[in-house]
C-alpha cells in the first residue's frame, strides 16, 4: 500500500459534540472537505469497556450502539435477515453473547454508518479505522472462542518498558494462541479484516509489533516488568487475509520498544509505519521519527490518542509552524488530531496510558470547530501539497 500525498485528521465520533453519529458527524465530514482533508481517522468502533476504551471492547466485530444518532429506529425482518447472512461469521456469536436487540443494533448502525460514509465519499473524504491487536478478556470472542487463546490464569498480554512507560504497560487481555490459529487457516483474522474493511477503506492495526513478538507477562504480575517476548506469527494472518480479500490497505502501528524484525515484517507486506511529530526533534540518528529519515509510504501524525497534545508538548498555544513542518514531511500521509488543528493543551489529551480513569472523555464543544479552523489548515495543505 503506497500512501498518496494527502492530509488526514483524526477525531473518534464520541468526540464529537454529541457524542455519536447523526447531524454533527455530517457537519464534521463537511468541515473536513473545506479544510481540504482526504481522511477522517476514527479510533475503534467497538463497544467501549467501562472506562471508555474502544481498544478493550466485548467485541472484535460488534460496532457500538452507544454511536446511534436514532438507536430507536425500527428494523425490519428482512432487513435483520439480510444482515445475518451477510455477516454470519460472527453476528451469531454476538447475538448469543449481548443478547435481545443485538442484531438489530447492529441493522441501525451499519445503516446510519453507510449512509455517513457514502457522504464523505460525495465530498472526497475517505475513512481509516483503527484495529487493537487484542481482545478483552472475557469479551465475546474469548469467552465463545477459548481454544484461539492462551490461558489468561498463566499468561496475559502487556508491553515491555519504553521511553513513555517505564514500568512497560500490563494490558490483562488474553494472548492468541498463535498455532491454534494456524490449524484453522486463521479464519477468525480472515473474518475480522473482512468486517472492518466493511466499515471503513484503511484501517490501521494497533501493537502491529505484536504480530513479529508480542510480551508476554506472567498472570498476577504486579507490572510488566515480569515478562518475556514470545515470536508472533508473522506474515502468515495477512497472507491468508489477502488471499481471499486481495490487497490489504494497513498502516502498521510500529510504535513503542520497536526491534529490526518488526520494520522486516513491515516492509515485506508493504505497509506504511507511523512517524510522530512529538518525536522528531531528538533520538538516535537512525529514528524513524527524524525528519531526515521520514519515508514517502509512511504516516506522519503531530500527536496521538496515547500522547500528549501539540501544544502542551510545545509548551505554546501558536502550533502552526509546528503543523505547517509536519506537513511538509516526505510522509505520504499527515494526520492531525482535531486537538492540534485548535491548539489545546493536556487538558483536551485522550488517553494516557497506564492510568485508569479521566481517559476517552474529551469532547468538541458546538461551534468550537469554525470555518476559519478549515481555511488554515486547508491552506497549509495546499502550501504542502497535500489539499
Amino acid at each position: 500500500m503506497l500512501v498518496e500525498r494527502s492530509l488526514g485528521v483524526q477525531l473518534h465520533p464520541t468526540s464529537l459534540p454529541g457524542g455519536r453519529l447523526g447531524p454533527d458527524a455530517y457537519e464534521f465530514v463537511d468541515w473536513l472537505a473545506a479544510a481540504g482533508a482526504s481522511w477522517w481517522q476514527v479510533l475503534p468502533l467497538h463497544p467501549p469497556d467501562e472506562l471508555g476504551s474502544p481498544y478493550a471492547s466485548a467485541s472484535a466485530f460488534a460496532c457500538w450502539s452507544g454511536l446511534l444518532a436514532e438507536p430507536d429506529a425500527p428494523v425490519g425482518r428482512n432487513e435483520a435477515r439480510a444482515f445475518r447472512a451477510r455477516e454470519r461469521a460472527w453476528i451469531d456469536d454476538w447475538a448469543s453473547f449481548a443478547g435481545q436487540g443485538a442484531v438489530e443494533d447492529q441493522v441501525r448502525f451499519e445503516r446510519e454508518w453507510a449512509a455517513l460514509r457514502s457522504h464523505a465519499a460525495s465530498r472526497g473524504v475517505r475513512v481509516i479505522g483503527d484495529v487493537p491487536i487484542y481482545v478483552a478478556v472475557g469479551g465475546c470472542d474469548h469467552t465463545l472462542h477459548p481454544e484461539l487463546f492462551l490461558p489468561v490464569e498463566e499468561v496475559v498480554a502487556g508491553a515491555p518498558p519504553d521511553d513513555m512507560n517505564e514500568l512497560g504497560q500490563l494490558w490483562g487481555n488474553p494472548l492468541y494462541d498463535w498455532p491454534a490459529m494456524e490449524r484453522t487457516g486463521y479464519r477468525w483474522w480472515i473474518d475480522r479484516m473482512r468486517r472492518v474493511l466493511g466499515l471503513v477503506d484503511v484501517f490501521r492495526i494497533d501493537h502491529f509489533r505484536g504480530f513479529a513478538a508480542f510480551w508476554t507477562v506472567r498472570a498476577g504480575a504486579e507490572s510488566a516488568l515480569d515478562g518475556w517476548w514470545s515470536p508472533g506469527p508473522g506474515a502468515m494472518p495477512f497472507r491468508a487475509a489477502e488471499a481471499e480479500l486481495g490487497p490489504l490497505p494497513v498502516i502498521a502501528e510500529d510504535l513503542g520498544l520497536i526491534t529490526p524484525d518488526v520494520h522486516a515484517l513491515r516492509d515485506e507486506l508493504g505497509f506504511p509505519g507511523m512517524a510522530v511529530l512529538l518525536w522528531s526533534f531528538e533520538g538516535p540518528p537512525d529514528s524513524p521519527h527524524r525528519f531526515e529519515n521520514h519515508r514517502p509510504n509512511q504516516v506522519i501524525y503531530t500527536s496521538t490518542h496515547d500522547t500528549d497534545t501539540l501544544a502542551a508538548f510545545a509548551g505554546t498555544s501558536d502550533v502552526w509552524p509546528l503543523i505547517g513542518q509536519a506537513l511538509s514531511s516526505r510522509c505520504g500521509l499527515a494526520i492531525v488530531p482535531v486537538q492540534d488543528v485548535l491548539g489545546l493543551g493536556n487538558a483536551a489529551r485522550m488517553n494516557r496510558p497506564g492510568t485508569i480513569g479521566g481517559n476517552w472523555e474529551w469532547r468538541l464543544q458546538p461551534g468550537e470547530l469554525t470555518e476559519a479552523h478549515a481555511a488554515r489548515l486547508r491552506a497549509a495543505a495546499a502550501a504542502s501539497g497535500r489539499a
